[in-house]
Protein backbone atom coordinates (compact mmCIF):
# COMPACT_ATOMS: atom_id res chain seq x y z
CA UNK A 1 0.00 0.00 0.00
CA UNK A 2 1.33 3.39 -0.95
CA UNK A 3 1.95 5.66 1.97
CA UNK A 4 2.88 9.30 2.12
CA UNK A 5 3.84 10.52 5.55
CA UNK A 6 4.43 14.20 6.23
CA UNK A 7 6.45 15.68 9.05
CA UNK A 8 8.12 18.93 9.98
CA UNK A 9 5.17 21.16 10.67
CA UNK A 10 5.01 23.41 13.68
CA UNK A 11 4.60 26.94 14.96
CA UNK A 12 6.92 29.74 13.92
CA UNK A 13 6.97 33.51 13.95
CA UNK A 14 6.59 35.53 10.78
CA UNK A 15 9.82 35.61 8.82
CA UNK A 16 10.89 32.21 10.11
CA UNK A 17 11.49 28.95 8.25
CA UNK A 18 10.25 25.39 8.31
CA UNK A 19 11.14 22.34 6.29
CA UNK A 20 8.39 19.84 5.58
CA UNK A 21 9.25 16.26 4.68
CA UNK A 22 7.17 13.67 2.88
CA UNK A 23 8.33 10.08 3.12
CA UNK A 24 7.40 8.49 -0.21
CA UNK A 25 9.23 5.22 -0.45
CA UNK A 26 6.83 3.84 -3.05
CA UNK A 27 7.57 6.66 -5.47
CA UNK A 28 11.11 5.87 -6.52
CA UNK A 29 10.60 5.80 -10.27
CA UNK A 30 11.75 8.62 -12.48
CA UNK A 31 8.42 9.75 -13.88
CA UNK A 32 6.32 10.55 -10.86
CA UNK A 33 4.71 13.84 -9.96
CA UNK A 34 4.84 15.04 -6.38
CA UNK A 35 3.03 18.03 -4.97
CA UNK A 36 2.47 20.01 -1.81
CA UNK A 37 -0.94 21.45 -1.06
CA UNK A 38 -2.33 23.43 1.82
CA UNK A 39 -5.75 24.07 3.25
CA UNK A 40 -6.67 26.76 5.72
CA UNK A 41 -9.93 26.63 7.70
CA UNK A 42 -12.86 27.65 5.56
CA UNK A 43 -10.78 27.69 2.38
CA UNK A 44 -10.29 25.34 -0.54
CA UNK A 45 -7.24 23.14 -0.84
CA UNK A 46 -4.55 25.08 -2.70
CA UNK A 47 -1.64 23.78 -4.74
CA UNK A 48 1.59 25.22 -3.37
CA UNK A 49 4.35 23.44 -5.31
CA UNK A 50 4.76 20.62 -7.82
CA UNK A 51 7.71 18.51 -8.93
CA UNK A 52 8.12 16.25 -11.93
CA UNK A 53 10.76 13.71 -10.98
CA UNK A 54 11.66 12.82 -14.57
CA UNK A 55 13.26 16.16 -15.32
CA UNK A 56 13.30 17.88 -11.95
CA UNK A 57 11.12 20.72 -13.19
CA UNK A 58 9.26 22.52 -10.43
CA UNK A 59 6.14 24.64 -10.25
CA UNK A 60 5.02 27.13 -7.60
CA UNK A 61 1.97 29.13 -6.71
CA UNK A 62 2.53 32.85 -7.14
CA UNK A 63 1.93 33.36 -3.43
CA UNK A 64 5.02 31.31 -2.49
CA UNK A 65 7.44 31.91 -5.38
CA UNK A 66 10.83 32.93 -4.14
CA UNK A 67 10.08 31.75 -0.61
CA UNK A 68 9.31 28.02 -0.93
CA UNK A 69 11.41 25.31 -2.59
CA UNK A 70 10.31 21.78 -3.42
CA UNK A 71 13.01 19.14 -3.76
CA UNK A 72 13.66 15.43 -3.62
CA UNK A 73 16.43 13.53 -1.88
CA UNK A 74 19.00 11.59 -3.89
CA UNK A 75 17.68 8.26 -2.64
CA UNK A 76 14.29 9.21 -4.12
CA UNK A 77 12.48 8.29 -0.96
CA UNK A 78 11.42 11.71 0.26
CA UNK A 79 10.17 15.03 -1.01
CA UNK A 80 10.74 18.25 0.87
CA UNK A 81 9.20 21.69 1.04
CA UNK A 82 11.60 24.31 2.34
CA UNK A 83 9.59 27.32 3.48
CA UNK A 84 11.40 30.58 4.15
CA UNK A 85 10.06 34.03 4.91
CA UNK A 86 6.89 32.57 6.35
CA UNK A 87 3.86 34.82 6.66
CA UNK A 88 0.72 34.49 8.81
CA UNK A 89 -1.24 33.79 5.63
CA UNK A 90 0.84 30.63 5.14
CA UNK A 91 -0.91 29.12 8.16
CA UNK A 92 -2.66 25.93 7.03
CA UNK A 93 -2.61 22.18 7.07
CA UNK A 94 -0.03 21.06 4.51
CA UNK A 95 -0.43 17.87 2.51
CA UNK A 96 1.92 15.87 0.35
CA UNK A 97 0.44 14.29 -2.79
CA UNK A 98 1.74 11.98 -5.49
CA UNK A 99 0.82 10.31 -8.75
CA UNK A 100 2.87 7.72 -10.60
CA UNK A 101 3.71 7.74 -14.31
CA UNK A 102 2.37 11.22 -14.85
CA UNK A 103 2.57 13.03 -18.18
CA UNK A 104 4.93 16.03 -18.01
CA UNK A 105 3.20 18.10 -20.68
CA UNK A 106 -0.13 17.68 -18.94
CA UNK A 107 1.38 18.17 -15.50
CA UNK A 108 2.76 21.63 -16.31
CA UNK A 109 -0.87 22.75 -16.62
CA UNK A 110 -2.51 20.57 -13.98
CA UNK A 111 0.10 20.43 -11.20
CA UNK A 112 -2.01 22.52 -8.83
CA UNK A 113 -5.21 20.48 -9.26
CA UNK A 114 -5.96 18.16 -6.38
CA UNK A 115 -7.62 15.64 -8.69
CA UNK A 116 -4.32 15.21 -10.53
CA UNK A 117 -2.96 13.12 -7.65
CA UNK A 118 -3.81 9.60 -6.52
CA UNK A 119 -2.22 9.46 -3.11
CA UNK A 120 -2.24 11.83 -0.18
CA UNK A 121 -0.60 12.09 3.20
CA UNK A 122 -2.41 12.83 6.44
CA UNK A 123 -1.21 16.41 6.63
CA UNK A 124 1.01 18.44 8.94
CA UNK A 125 -0.01 21.72 10.55
CA UNK A 126 1.94 24.92 9.94
CA UNK A 127 1.10 27.94 12.10
CA UNK A 128 2.74 31.31 11.54
CA UNK A 129 2.22 34.04 14.11
CA UNK A 130 2.70 37.74 13.48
Amino acid sequence: QVQLVESGGGSVQAGGSLRLSCAASSYTYSNNCMGWFRQAPGKEREGVAGFYTGSGVTYYADSVKGRFTISRDNAKTAVYLQMNGLKPEDTAMYYCAAVAFCQPFRYRVTWSRADEYNDWGQGTQVTVSS
